[in-house]
């Protein structure tokens, strides 16, 4: 094998990653429809480290006319003439805006280089007018219309969502900024920008009445991340690295990858898209891990889940009107359009005569993430009990013990501080089933019978657990409810070991108080 593969972690910059001879997922035919399209105003929302960054990298280098680069990709046999174009590219990835004033800094260093490098000899007081002159310079001297790719256009938003003060002021400060792709749409060729979410309330969204929002379309779906196709193409070197190093066959991993980093959806007919950060993580440390999500938020996700004080694994499987999806705005956003915009959840299925999405976890690596931040936002377990008590619960399941589960349970819960918001029975439910699902059991909350919904249901190839979740009450009352309304009866010629287990959890002790099982 001649060399090992080299994956561009982190690279951003398309000129640096065709000179150093890096995997590159073509996404050139994308540069094409955009740059033959009418037109002129795109935007593109994607969750965080998807590609978006390298995209509008890959548009700058082609409206440049460096045909150096596109060398042997699709867009290299184009019909296109090459001419360079003036570009100006807002990166507002680079900080956290934690505070205001930060974003004038950022703007004022790329103003200062673009005045300079077009010779900007109008002066004006405030960053808004700067940038306008800056556009009309730069068209009146290089005789092109200028392109405008702005990179995580929200980024000053999305870090101040709970902070007023500042979310207002970066508002107020990017309205003007943008409001200049409207004013100056004669002297502009193209304006792409990119980011998390929609803004309704900001002046780029309603002052530009013909922006074009790929964000759903068919058309753009795989315009980031990698297809299947795409996978079998570029990393059969990797693939079969990983497969020898985990000692498992090529199918195998093959499988793997798709369990960890697939399944997500764009569009409502796109195809199924693999976290392009994750594969190339994996395919560099050769080793299949959990690489998404150390890079982000999930963490603010998980209590903002918390604070809602909504069922967790009915949000996880969300029905949603499209219209509504593609209209989000995070000021008013609810749970589940928060996990889907930062990337917890995506589409799984749609349904054409309702205009309807189902939504889903995209895949195990995701899973895995979420449910344990969300864990440490329920429970916050003491450090040290961990493994045993979680030990204690899978052996517990798994061989037909079910007092030795309720007391490992009891133990686990034992460990929730004071601090923590444990004040109702829907949270007490929502700890319960995350705590079991993240461990690798197959649980299903809130089941729905012929007569109501059972509260927890735990299945093995051998044991039936049937659980009813009471707050402040007794466990024989659940153990009565669950013989009045029935809920055994499905698994009464099942062939399994059937145990109903009735449980009380006590909000003056914060744990598991008791309980029975039959």
């Amino acid at each position: 094998m001649e060399g090992k593969d080299i994956y561009p972690i982190g690279q951003q910059d398309f000129k640096t990653l065709r000179e150093d001879n890096a995997i590159y997922v073509d996404k050139t035919l994308f540069v094409e429809k955009i740059a033959k399209s009418k037109s002129k105003y795109y935007f593109l929302a994607r969750p965080r480290r998807f590609g978006k960054s390298l995209f509008l990298s890959t548009l700058r280098y082609f409206f440049e006319g460096r045909r150096d680069l596109f060398k042997g990709l699709y867009i290299d046999s184009a019909d296109w003439d090459w001419e360079p174009y003036p570009v100006l590219r807002l990166d507002l990835n680079t900080d956290r805006y934690a505070e205001q004033g930060i974003l004038d800094g950022v703007l004022d260093n790329l103003f200062r280089e673009w005045e300079v490098k077009y010779d900007v000899k109008e002066k004006a007081d405030t960053l808004s007018t700067r940038f306008r002159n800056i556009i009309k310079t730069a068209h009146e001297k290089t005789g092109k219309q200028v392109v405008i790719l702005v990179d995580e256009y929200d980024k000053p938003l999305t870090g101040n969502l709970s902070k007023t003060d500042n979310f207002e002021h970066y508002r107020s400060k990017l309205a003007s900024i943008y409001s200049n792709f409207k004013s100056s749409a004669e002297h502009i060729r193209l304006v792409f920008l990119t980011g998390i979410s929609r803004f309704s309330k900001l002046s780029v969204f309603s002052d530009l009445n013909n922006l074009k929002d790929i964000t759903f379309s068919n058309e753009f779906a795989d315009i980031c991340g990698i297809t299947e196709q795409q996978l079998l193409e570029k990393f059969r070197q990797g693939i079969e690295l990983l497969a020898a190093k985990r000692n498992v066959g090529y199918d195998r991993m093959l499988e793997l990858l798709k369990q960890n980093y697939d399944g997500y959806r764009f569009a409502p007919e796109g195809s199924d898209i693999y976290n392009p950060w994750s594969v190339l993580s994996a395919m560099d440390e050769s080793r299949i891990g959990t690489y998404w999500n150390s890079t982000g938020t999930a963490t603010v996700v998980a209590e903002a889940l918390r604070d809602a004080d909504i069922d967790i694994e009915e949000t996880l499987s969300a029905d949603w009107d499209l219209d509504d999806l593609a209209g989000l705005d995070l000021l008013n956003a609810d749970p589940t359009a928060l996990l889907y915009q930062a990337g917890y959840l995506t589409i799984a299925d749609y349904d054409i005569d309702s205009n309807t999405v189902r939504l889903k976890v995209p895949n195990e690596e995701v899973r895995k993430g979420l449910f344990k931040n969300l864990l440490q936002v329920y429970i916050k377990p003491k450090s040290g009990t961990v493994k045993s008590v979680i030990d204690g619960i899978i052996k517990g399941v798994n061989k037909g013990k079910p007092e030795k589960m309720m007391k490992s349970l009891q133990a686990y819960f034992a460990g929730i501080p004071y601090d923590l918001k444990m004040d109702n029975e829907n949270n007490f439910h929502n700890a319960f089933y995350i705590l079991v699902t993240l461990i690798g059991i197959d649980a299903k909350a809130e089941v729905h019978t012929s007569d109501g919904r059972i509260d927890l249901l735990i299945e093995t190839p051998e044991y039936v657990y049937v659980i009813e979740l009471k707050y402040d009450c007794s466990p024989e009352e659940a153990l009565r409810q669950i013989e009045e309304k029935a809920y055994p009866l499905q698994f009464s010629i099942d062939g399994r070991k059937l145990f109903k287990i009735g449980v009380n959890f006590s909000s003056g002790q914060r744990c598991i108080e008791s309980w029975k099982i039959e």
